[in-house]
């Protein structure tokens, strides 16, 4: 096991470094610069504020300068927003899009675990049928579009919760499920196509035979092995709602890092874009990690020591 962490830790960082590297690069590809954007500047202001940023530096100065306030974790001043740091950004926009993500990955989990379980101890029947259309629509209907529709139905023609904002726990709901719906389609199908073919598997046929209750075969028997593929979609999962929460954040009027990512690429803010690129791909290597280990704890068969990279 430790060998195998060891290993994931050195692909994780080897992963972070061709992220930054990428962003890095992108940025300087990218045509005009955040003080041209919105009105005309003398050149000798530009010419100040290039030299005040270090942005007449060659490439190669600036990338190790890139890498170095990573290492030290100081991401440096945003372009547009005076008087903020990019550190104060992701300090203050994070736990907001924290909250609103681990909403969204209880609802998917939950709801998507228990209709694909519904579907398929119900297999052929109403029930089964019923939990499908619902999959099939999650999966079809964008996450801007699902948005849309709760704000009219919920917050517009019947008034039961805010249409957008953020504060309370009633302006989370809309965006949580916006957010939710397409995991949970997702999960729900996965985890009916897996529960199927447990059922069918000698073993369970062999676990009914001694008399033990329907309840227990599911939960003790079935459900356990057929959870390892949405296991291995939590990491998948994770990116999913990271980077599906920028739109929603927008939509909702959600003071989070997915608001403020839009907005600095908008603003053609490097730092800001870099920084937060850099912070959400550090998460999801982490979670990608964590699921990998996750895994071969839920199934004690696979042996993470002889996984090859």
């Amino acid at each position: 096991m430790t060998r195998y962490i060891i290993k994931r830790l050195l692909a994780t960082f080897l992963s972070l470094w061709v992220v930054i590297t990428v962003t890095f690069f992108l940025m300087k590809a990218i045509p005009g610069d955040p003080f041209t954007q919105e009105k005309a500047l003398p050149q000798e202001i530009l010419n100040s504020l290039y030299e005040h940023y270090k942005l007449n530096d060659p490439w190669y100065i600036q990338y190790f300068n890139y890498l170095k306030s990573i290492i030290t974790w100081n991401l440096g001043p945003s372009f547009k927003y005076k008087a903020r740091t990019v550190n104060e950004i992701i300090r203050n926009g994070f736990p907001i899009s924290a909250i609103l993500g681990f909403e969204a990955l209880l609802i998917a989990l939950g709801c998507g675990i228990t209709l694909g379980t519904i579907s398929a101890i119900r297999q052929h029947k109403w029930q089964d049928y019923g939990a499908m259309v619902l999959a099939v629509l999650g999966i079809s209907v964008p996450s801007f579009i699902m948005a849309a529709f709760l704000q009219f139905i919920f917050a517009i023609k019947l008034d039961l919760l805010p249409v957008a904002r953020w504060g309370t726990f009633e302006q989370s709901i809309l965006p949580a499920i916006s957010l939710a719906a397409l995991p949970t389609a997702f999960i729900a199908r996965l985890t009916r196509a897996n529960m199927i073919e447990v059922l069918r598997m000698d073993y369970i046929k062999t676990a009914r035979s001694k008399g033990i209750s329907e309840t227990k075969v599911i939960m003790h028997h079935t459900l356990r092995n057929a959870l390892l593929p949405v296991v291995t979609y939590l990491g998948t999962l994770t990116a999913n709602i990271l980077t599906g929460s920028f739109i929603i954040e927008k939509i909702f009027g959600i003071p989070g890092l997915g608001q403020w990512f839009i907005n600095s690429i908008t603003n053609r803010d490097y730092t800001v874009i870099m920084g937060i690129t850099v912070f959400y791909s550090i998460l999801l290597l982490i979670a990608i990690l964590a699921v990998d280990i996750i895994y071969g704890w839920i199934d004690p068969r696979i042996k993470l020591e002889k996984n090859i990279l």
